[in-house]
């Protein structure tokens, strides 16, 4: 399909061509007007093909995206029923269940840019984390754990849960879009830049995000990183870690970044 194509199918709704022209019947049609009519004709029979086409085309993406979130929604509920029969299991047999193994991260700087040695400066912004309470999905992998290690003491970190996920997209979601932050406020704006990847709608991508899809990177890339509040309440301490006796802020929360999460969301 020619780029003209394009945006005439995506710019017919808004073309406005001219309506028909009373002419008394005994007057003579000069020759230019007789074909700007024939001209309108032509081009209001266009719209309406474009219109008409347009509209099926998004219903049938819509019905689609139905399906798959249904879809998703019963393989959330089957993952979750799978884990409760195991840990019940186990109990049962007087062992111990082995938690899988978490393949999603959530990443939030918790300080700003004054003193920051020019190393952790820059996995700083390969994470794209250049200012104060700027969040990021990251896939939990070797080399980004040892980015992690090295950025500690600027940024806390853990599991995020499904509904953390949509949460976050659906409140805070925003795409890149020629290099611009473009607000998700519809699902076409999706589907024009993450189409190719079958991903058409926010289930989508909330779903290529919270399982770590084939195309995670790519879904993950279109979204700019989240800009979070302060936390409510504020925090405990930055200058200390997590897990240290007398409390702190940075480093790995694990499942308890969700509270965070819900507090600077």
């Amino acid at each position: 399909t020619s780029l003209v194509d394009k945006l005439s199918a995506a710019m017919a709704d808004r073309y406005l061509i001219g309506g028909e022209i009373e002419i008394p019947a005994q007057a003579p049609v000069p020759e230019g007007l007789k074909k700007k009519l024939d001209r309108n004709k032509k081009l209001l029979a266009e719209k309406e093909a474009a219109v008409a086409a347009k509209a099926k085309e998004k219903r049938a993406q819509r019905f689609a995206l139905k399906m798959r979130t249904n879809a998703y929604e019963k393989e959330y509920k089957a993952a979750e029923t799978k884990l409760i029969e195991l840990r019940r299991q186990a109990r049962r047999e007087g062992s111990f269940f082995m938690e899988p193994d978490a393949k999603l991260m959530f990443v939030i700087r918790i300080t700003g840019i004054n003193k920051l040695a020019p190393k952790p400066k820059k996995i700083l912004q390969l994470l794209r984390l250049r200012q104060l309470h700027n969040g990021v999905f990251v896939k939990v992998s070797r080399p980004m754990q040892q980015m992690l290690v090295n950025v500690n003491p600027y940024v806390t970190f853990g599991y995020p849960t499904l509904r953390s996920v949509r949460e976050l997209i659906y409140k805070r979601g925003c795409g890149k879009v020629n290099k611009q932050r473009i607000p998700l406020k519809d699902n076409q704006i999706i589907s024009d830049n993450l189409g190719r990847y079958g991903i058409h709608g926010m289930e989508d991508l909330i779903h290529e995000i919270y399982t770590v899809g084939p195309h995670f990177k790519q879904a993950n890339n279109f979204l700019w990183p989240f800009k979070l509040n302060t936390p409510k309440g504020g925090f405990v301490a930055k200058r200390h870690g997590f897990v240290e006796p007398r409390g702190g802020d940075w480093g790995n929360r694990e499942e308890l970044i969700n509270k965070l999460i819900k507090r600077m969301n």
